[in-house]
């Protein structure tokens, strides 16, 4: 190689290495709750699907399920001086402090599928969720609408205790079967989101229910604990989808399974895409300082066995859940 075009090559490096780094250049701290469910899993796989499609560097933290882990982690995002933290809640409280310092180091926080105590409002720059409120009132009012004048006894399985989602879920519920007089909530309690934990309180919820013959319906705030509640109740000899109506929240691929199978009856929607539209919030807000509405909300969806289950287990199955 001549003086003259190695000059002219090392030029060009120095030019490129000095050029500013782009929305596809950016690298972005995730901390995940962890895989509680099947929708969590889902989430995580659609959200680095995601970032490769922006060429995003995508740095995923699982916090199994634990505040303090997600606190780890969010300082070690800012300690790395990533671009953005995006942040999944595993509550709604305890988040000022450690939000104050990415604020303070001007990296931009997202929430995704939770929201956190309305006092840390300015400490974020947008959430990413769905109206969990309404995703509990859809499932009352098919749960209602499917019943209709007959007497229901209804228990519950409630999300993580503390979780904003969990709350709204059951605001969202409450307030459409108090519409009606023959629906009454007889027994509710937390499952965790999980499978397991779903299995064992519905368990006990038919030991307490005369062998599960004095239920009506089960409502569950994610589909992973109704999963868990269906293999109770046909462990105990009881038919779900027939003999005990079932409505819950996600629609992650088991659920059309149990739906195929005619031992779930309907599921609301949550889409896994929370990270999407938050990568192009935030491509946009350092791009062009753009700063996007406080709550960018998704599409909530109800399905029944209706809606042809296995077609739809068949497109969900491969996207990680």
């Amino acid at each position: 190689m001549t003086p003259k075009v190695l000059f002219a090559a090392s030029a060009m490096a120095s030019l490129l290495l000095a050029l500013p780094a782009s929305a596809g250049q950016l690298t972005i701290g995730f901390s995940q709750i962890g895989s509680e469910s099947g929708w969590r899993a889902a989430e995580t796989s659609v959200s680095k699907q995601e970032a490769a499609k922006r060429q995003v560097n995508l740095k995923i933290a699982d916090a199994q399920q634990k505040q303090e882990n997600q606190i780890k982690a969010i300082r070690s995002f800012i300690a790395q001086n990533v671009d953005a933290i995006f942040l999944a809640p595993v509550v709604s409280t305890g988040w000022d402090s450690v939000l104050k310092e990415a604020k303070e180091a001007k990296i931009p926080v997202v929430l995704l599928d939770r929201d956190i105590d309305p006092s840390g409002k300015d400490l974020y720059l947008t959430a990413v969720t769905s109206d969990s409120v309404h995703e509990g009132e859809v499932a009352g009012e098919w749960l209602a609408k499917t019943v209709g004048s007959k007497a229901c006894n209804i228990v519950e399985l409630q999300g993580t205790v503390g979780a904003s989602v969990a709350a709204n879920r059951k605001k969202g519920f409450d307030t459409a079967i108090a519409k009606h007089a023959n629906l009454k909530l007889v027994r509710s309690q937390t499952g965790d989101f999980t499978r397991a934990k779903g299995k064992e309180v519905m368990e006990s919820f038919i030991k307490a229910e005369g062998g599960g013959k004095s239920i009506c319906a089960v409502y569950a705030h994610n589909d992973d604990m109704m999963v868990g509640a269906i293999q109770a109740m046909k462990e105990a000899g009881l038919k779900p989808g027939k003999e005990i109506l079932t409505v819950s929240i996600d629609a992650v691929p088991d659920i059309f399974k149990a739906m195929a199978a005619g031992e779930a009856n309907a599921t609301v929607e949550l889409t896994p895409n929370m990270a999407g539209p938050a990568l192009d919030a935030i491509a946009a807000f350092k791009d062009k300082g753009t700063v996007p509405p406080k709550w960018i909300q998704t599409e909530s969806k109800l399905y029944t066995a209706a809606d042809d289950p296995q077609k739809i287990y068949d497109s969900k199955k491969g996207l990680g859940y």
